[in-house]
């Protein structure tokens, strides 16, 4: 364990947390029951308070009634009226426009109010929890009133939510902003998929198990597909959805993370920059994309009406705030190759969209098939590859598939599954995904957050693509059913390769671990 990481000290430092867009959903439904979290596990400083800024016309006292009455519906875990209590009276409010430098004076004195009534030591970290076109404006007048100055040894973070820029050329211009206010270790960009436990496990699984690392290459990986599918629409996003669209949505931010933390190599410790370092290798090792490799390797699709969880819906051109004749993209599927001496030949699979069959969101590493000439003269037809699923949500768990003979008189192989449950194994915990990450921007470990030269890098590879949709705009959209798993052509995509996608929901072997037997199709059932 390296000296000072957060790990060794269990509580956060004593700190304000300033949340701008205090009323919206997100603080109502992840931040505060969050923290309540932490409270409850004796991980929240007491030595903290909270002070909420947004427009909304609210006092301190009517912003504490209004968290009071909502935040149970979204609480993951019953809320302890303690808990809520003691928290409650360290929450404040101030009411401003995100670029009235007056409001800023009043954040000002009554986050020096907080500080001197908490005892905080003037330790502050501001989440903006805002539209992205106000960070640059927020941080500008932070900076202006001097609330991001560092002095006496205090701190001062900030944590921005994404998208981070909307193309390479934006984000540059974001980091560029950002960076002459704060320095770069004081500006966390959030990823709230690392608050996940499996997410953040796949390094220790891969760098703590010697049955798994020595496997973990090009030698014995066939191919390696990352799916973070979703059953529900854009549902209220639809004006956001329109200007973003699933690529830019999903690909640079959550599934480049899941990427990088997949294929990075060992770092010598978990230091934030030791870690972040052989992450950022894998962005850059990305095999750059040509407008030929675009349109071979890249789909992109839009839902039609369909049908989900037994129930008739709208396709996404009828969606609130969509336009009717939309080409806005509801679902990609990307092929990338990662040139360098681990990875060199093995293809990397991307797929998310909305309106999908099932919501989930996994890792799969497909092992490469043994030699068959031990099985040539045998009834056995055709040998199942040994495949590992991470699996991050719904249910955090892994599991590995492996060949066995099935009782019998003859030689007949079936696939056996063993699984391990989060929840099975160590007990349901009451979290949202976002309590680890607010522990660790207090206690500084920016490990779980995103570097500018990461975000820039995942940009960097996503450039192409952009440019190449742009040119030439989606033709016969919409072009997959809602509830279905997407458009032909993602099908297609492995299926040149002579792979397919694991068929999510049909399991290989169900729960109790029984062994089920390849049809003559080759489906297991």
């Amino acid at each position: 364990m390296i000296p000072n990481h957060p790990d060794s000290n269990p509580t956060a430092a004593p700190c304000i947390m300033v949340i701008f867009g205090a009323t919206g959903d997100l603080t109502k439904r992840k931040l505060i029951p969050a923290l309540c979290n932490l409270s409850q596990d004796g991980l929240l400083p007491k030595q903290f308070a909270i002070v909420g800024y947004a427009t909304n016309d609210y006092t301190t006292e009517t912003f504490r009634k209004m968290l009071g009455e909502e935040i149970p519906k979204f609480a993951p875990a019953q809320l302890d009226l303690k808990v809520w209590e003691s928290l409650s009276e360290r929450i404040y409010y101030v009411r401003g426009d995100f670029q009235d430098s007056e409001a800023y004076k009043r954040l000002k004195e009554q986050i020096e109010q907080a500080d001197k009534t908490h005892g905080t030591l003037g330790n502050r970290f501001f989440y903006l929890a805002v539209a992205p076109r106000f960070f640059s404006p927020i941080v500008n007048k932070l900076g202006e009133c001097c609330l991001t100055k560092e002095e006496n040894n205090s701190w001062a973070r900030v944590i921005v939510e994404k998208p981070f820029g909307h193309d390479l050329e934006s984000a540059k211009q974001l980091n560029h902003d950002l960076q002459q206010v704060l320095t770069e270790n004081q500006i966390y960009r959030i990823d709230h998929y690392l608050g996940k436990e499996t997410v953040q496990n796949v390094m220790v699984f891969r760098f703590s198990n010697n049955i798994i690392e020595p496997l973990w290459n090009r030698n014995y990986v066939d191919h390696v597909q990352i799916t973070a599918a979703e059953t529900v629409g854009v549902e209220h996003r639809g004006g956001f959805y329109e200007t973003a669209g699933a690529l830019r949505d999903m690909v640079p931010n959550h599934l480049f993370q899941l990427l990088t933390m997949t294929a990075m190599e060992p770092p010598i410790s978990f230091d934030a920059d030791q870690v972040r370092n052989k992450q950022a290798e894998v962005l850059h090792a990305i095999q750059p994309l040509s407008p030929e490799d675009v349109l071979k390797n890249m789909v992109r699709g839009q839902y039609g009406v369909g049908t989900v969880d037994g129930q008739r819906v709208a396709g996404y051109r009828s969606e609130p705030d969509v336009s009717p004749d939309s080409n806005t993209e509801t679902f990609v599927a990307l092929k990338l190759q990662i040139d360098n001496w681990r990875w060199a030949g093995v293809p990397f699979y991307l797929r998310t969209g909305k309106r999908l069959a099932q919501r989930t969101t996994e890792i799969v590493i497909q092992f490469r098939r043994t030699p068959f000439v031990l099985f040539r003269n045998t009834t056995v037809k055709n040998l199942e590859t040994n495949r590992l699923v991470i699996h991050i949500q719904p249910e955090e768990g892994i599991s590995l598939s492996f060949g066995a003979k099935v009782p019998g008189s003859i030689m007949k192989l079936g696939l056996v599954n063993m699984d391990f449950d989060y929840g099975t194994y160590f007990g349901l915990e009451h979290s949202t995904g976002y309590e680890r990450l607010l522990r660790d921007c207090m206690a500084g470990d920016p490990t779980l957050f995103q570097r500018a030269d990461m975000v820039e890098a995942g940009w960097n590879v996503i450039q192409p693509i952009l440019d190449v949709w742009r040119a030439l705009p989606a033709r016969g959209f919409p072009n997959y059913a809602a509830g279905s798993w997407g458009p032909i052509e993602a099908d297609d995509l492995l299926e040149r390769d002579g792979r397919s996608w694991r068929r999510i929901g049909e399991e290989e072997v169900d729960k109790r671990g029984r062994i089920a037997i390849p049809d003559r199709a080759g489906i297991i059932t």
